[in-house]
């Protein structure tokens, strides 16, 4: 009796799923998903992912049982659950989806081989956005992105050829109830405090937040994801559905393109859904480093900065930061919004890396494990080449220090933002709204906002503590310069395109000189 497991990962769709459609062309298959408790015990997770995914996975299996297939949901580490599974059914291949995970799924993935080979079973992984596994060079990697996200799509039909079988595999395993998940987390408030504002899992609603942005919303595109106020409704709001695969990149690549293409559109949107196709192909380019280089995720990827932050990291900064009391309204106020919804726009996540790692002085690995467990659409490609690259450790890329009052002038003059998740300030004036530490004492009586009862005076002197802390970096970066390792990291990592347009995307490399050819800021911001 031979049949074909489909393991499903970060690809929780029946659309374009590539790893089904072969899987069906070959005969039955058991659909399975496995809930690995030494994942969920990472310090890179959280409940609040664990929710999104409970109910991304109840909108899976709605659309498993309308093409007549069971989910299968199994609890376990996933060499054990297979054995398992052969142990009572044997099966002979394996269909999935390539993952570029975090360093946990990066070694479930290598033992999981190891298991598969010593078995004579045939692992097919198939790609999952632009990401190619074995890359050497940069040089054809546009080409190939755009040749995959215009190909057809993958369908699934609706005939079961044996049904006998397939009604036999349902039987022998049935989808498992949800397990007692609790005791997986870290022991700490991060890990297990969930969303009390969450945007919904699943297709459905993925597909709901697409239409919305295609349809009216990304008429605010350009000029709306940078304000941590607009944003939430300017930006697409698609990443957590790209990041378990709810919607694949390819469908929302030729939807926003055929929807520019829409005479209906009007000049606004199709600025906005340009600018988006933009991002859509970095979102890409950045999984791409971390495929390439897993240990980007633990250390500096310009080894000359080892040493640097790490020996100094002081966890008074570090408890302040995530408990949203360093004093500076607009990166508490982002903090408090992150800790309730679980999702904040790039340049105020940009902002809030860039605090952390120059006046407050952190390591960024510390700070990257707490930002990646309030993230609900935690992408680990995505996140970890961004959390290096704002802190500086790149080597070839420019220094971005993020001044916090500066950037609430510039994205929340009015101080909306701030006062809508810092009620504490409501009534505090304009004057002072972004440096309450200034307020006179006869105008922190007026408001009732006493410094140091009602709002904690900043940890460090922002001005004197980014100044010293630029000089260090700099300082530093001086000394570890080496020509040869910069264009080692640039050749391994470096976009080697021009354009900014997938339609455009060259294939041949842009001259350089030691640095990553840089996007426009507007086009960084893609997050969504």
């Amino acid at each position: 009796m031979n049949y074909s497991i489909v393991w499903f990962k970060r690809d929780l769709r029946v659309n374009d799923n590539e790893a089904l459609s072969r899987a069906l062309a070959q005969g039955p298959v058991l659909c399975l998903y496995i809930l690995e408790p030494s994942y969920w015990g990472a310090a890179d997770v959280s409940q609040r992912q664990l929710d999104f995914l409970k109910e991304s996975l109840r909108d899976l299996a709605r659309a498993l049982k309308q093409i007549q297939l069971n989910l299968c949901l199994m609890t376990g580490e996933v060499t054990d659950v297979l054995a398992k599974i052969y142990e009572v059914m044997a099966f002979s291949q394996v269909y999935s989806h390539m993952e570029t995970g975090n360093l946990v799924t990066y070694k479930r993935d290598t033992t999981v081989a190891k298991w598969f080979a010593s078995n004579n079973i045939i692992w097919f992984e198939h790609r999952q956005h632009g990401v190619l596994r074995g890359l050497k060079k940069r040089n054809a990697w546009n080409t190939n992105w755009a040749q995959l996200m215009h190909s057809p799509q993958f369908t699934v039909g609706c005939t079961i050829v044996d049904k006998t079988m397939q009604g036999t595999l349902h039987k022998m395993f049935p989808c498992e109830s949800w397990p007692q998940t609790s005791g997986w987390f870290r022991n700490n408030e991060s890990c297990s405090q969930p969303c009390t504002q969450p945007q919904a899992g699943g297709r459905a609603a993925g597909l709901t937040s697409l239409n919305s942005f295609l349809g009216s919303r990304s008429g605010s595109y350009v000029g709306g994801i940078s304000s941590p106020l607009k944003a939430t409704t300017a930006c697409s709001r698609l990443s957590p559905y790209l990041s378990l695969g709810c919607l694949s990149m390819r469908e929302v690549v030729q939807a926003t393109q055929a929807q520019i293409n829409d005479e209906s559109t009007n000049a606004y949107k199709k600025r906005g859904l340009n600018n988006f196709l933009s991002r859509l192909h970095w979102h890409c380019h950045f999984i791409q480093k971390l495929e390439s280089e897993p240990e980007i995720e633990w250390r500096n990827m310009h080894t000359g900065f080892d040493g640097l932050r790490e020996p100094e990291f002081n966890p008074e900064h570090f408890t302040r930061l995530i408990s949203a009391t360093t004093g500076w309204p607009l990166v508490d106020a982002c903090v408090t919004m992150l800790k309730e919804t679980g999702w904040l726009n790039f340049r105020m996540r940009a902002m809030l890396i860039s605090v952390a790692s120059y006046p407050l002085w952190l390591h960024w690995r510390e700070v990257g494990n707490w930002l990646a467990s309030q993230f609900v659409d935690y992408e680990p490609g995505i996140h970890w080449s961004q959390v290096q690259m704002q802190a500086g450790t790149t080597g070839i890329n420019t220094t971005r220090v993020y001044n916090p009052i500066k950037q609430a002038m510039d994205h929340d003059p009015d101080g909306q933002f701030v006062r809508r998740w810092l009620p504490v300030l409501q009534k505090v004036p304009d004057k002072w709204i972004f440096e309450p530490w200034k307020m006179p004492q006869d105008v922190q009586l007026e408001c009732g906002v006493i410094l140091g009862r009602d709002w904690p005076l900043p940890i460090v002197d922002l001005t004197q503590a980014t100044r010293e802390s630029k000089k260090r970096f700099h300082d530093r970066k001086k000394a570890s310069y080496d020509t040869a390792l910069n264009s080692k990291i640039l050749e391994k990592h470096a976009s080697q395109s021009t354009a900014s347009s997938p339609k455009r995307f060259s294939s041949q490399p842009r001259k350089t000189k030691n640095k990553e050819p840089q996007p426009k800021a507007s086009q960084l911001q893609f997050d969504f």
